[in-house]
């Protein structure tokens, strides 16, 4: 068993430097040097807009395809399947608005309460516009848990699509994505799964998971700030979204609105580059994330148990969801008595960043009776180590004394 050093791991952030114990990373990560010098080299670099005439254009079509193949290993997919966007709302949106030139009255739409809003909204917008029904698959309060009869029951004929979470940014709950999608594929419905908060804590096989549309966002997993699809390309060469007319038609370029962000796809190239270097070892790159993401999985799971159980120990501290399947390191709490908000600042006062919302995961956020203020979220990253986790604690501690 490859022994994680979190140590090592630390020392190639500069953010780290500053002093804060960081368990904001659900809202996006702090960035290793590596990524950081990839954005770099690519400013300070020639490019153009993509071609073979000149060193300038041969450099930007070198960085897409190079990133479209880093993407493709990290999500086992196809680097013919990943499209690139602004964020991952964006491609939701625009995916939405493509899929519904098909949908009329009497079709469907499934979507959960507890997903994040970017994956119930563009679809709700979507529906609403053809004239189609929405419908709602709730999860069990007290667990956090959704359940796959809570999506399977709602499913009939006319389902077009489902759209769920591989992971709740709030609860941490991970659903049990391939027995959805056996029963949504059985229906004759597609399945888009938002992976924005799964993929940084877990190996992600696309195809293993069953979902037809994947969506996820490099700057959660150390990566810069765009956003990513991945499909299989002959389901995408049957959806066509509005594009320029001068603009390709092709897959999976007709998705790509305007000239890519060149500097974000090296840094995401990066992104992959050190998640796949997190431990020593050989092989290809998709064996060496194999590995690494094992690695980092289990360091994870360690902090996220030290978290818990300090949290358990801390008298009127309330943590929501427990779902039997397991989560990612991520943590909602409450302190009875005390505005999330004030814990919020009380904690920031102390270098530890661990804030509080709904974190646009409102329904999920109301569904548990938090309204839309929330509560506080505390996510474990790669370079999360005890001192950290102990620091949080600690300061609770202060807080409830």
């Amino acid at each position: 068993m490859t022994t994680y050093d979190v140590a090592k791991v630390r020392t190639r952030f500069p953010a780290l430097e500053e002093g804060a114990a960081h368990f904001d990373g659900p809202g996006g990560s702090q960035v290793p040097d590596a990524v950081a010098d990839a954005v770099a080299a690519t400013l300070r670099a020639a490019v153009a807009n993509r071609g073979s005439r000149t060193a300038a254009e041969r450099r930007a079509d070198e960085i897409v395809i190079a990133a479209r193949t880093a993407m493709a290993d990290l999500l086992a997919g196809t680097p013919a399947g990943i499209v690139f966007g602004r964020s991952m709302t964006q491609l939701t949106y625009d995916l939405a608005r493509a899929l519904a030139k098909e949908w009329g009255p009497g079709d469907e739409v499934v979507v959960t309460r507890l997903d994040h809003d970017a994956n119930i909204r563009p679809w709700v917008h979507a529906a609403e516009a053809r004239g189609a029904t929405v419908r709602w698959a709730d999860f069990d309060r007290e667990s956090g848990e959704l359940h796959v009869e809570a999506v399977a029951g709602l499913l009939g004929d006319r389902t077009r699509l489902v759209a769920v979470t591989g992971a709740s940014n709030l609860l941490g709950t991970r659903p049990d994505v391939p027995a959805i999608a056996e029963r949504v594929h059985a229906a004759g419905a597609l399945l888009f799964v938002d992976g924005v908060h799964l993929t940084p804590h877990s190996l992600v096989d696309v195809g293993a998971l069953g979902a037809d549309f994947f969506a996820c966002s490099p700057y959660k997993f150390l990566g810069p700030h765009l956003g990513v699809l991945a499909a299989d390309p002959g389901l995408l060469e049957r959806v066509h979204p509005e594009k320029l007319l001068p603009a390709t038609d092709a897959v999976p370029e007709r998705f790509e609105l305007g000239t890519l962000p060149y500097e974000l796809l090296a840094g995401t190239t990066a992104a992959v580059d050190f998640l796949a270097g997190l431990v020593p070892g050989d092989g290809s790159r998709r064996e060496r994330l194999v590995r690494s993401m094992d690695a980092l999985e289990r360091h994870e799971q360690a902090m996220l148990e030290r978290l818990d159980g300090g949290l358990a120990r801390i008298p009127g501290v309330r943590r929501y969801g427990s779902p039997g399947r397991g989560r990612t390191p991520t943590t909602l709490f409450s302190v009875e008595g005390v505005d999330s908000a004030e814990i919020y600042e009380f904690l920031a006062a102390r270098g530890v960043n661990a804030p509080a919302g709904s974190f646009y995961a409102l329904e999920c956020s109301r569904w548990l009776g938090l309204g839309d203020t929330g509560a506080v979220r505390a996510g474990i990253a790669p370079y999360t180590d005890e001192s950290d986790v102990d620091r949080l604690l600690k300061a609770l501690d202060e807080l409830t004394s």
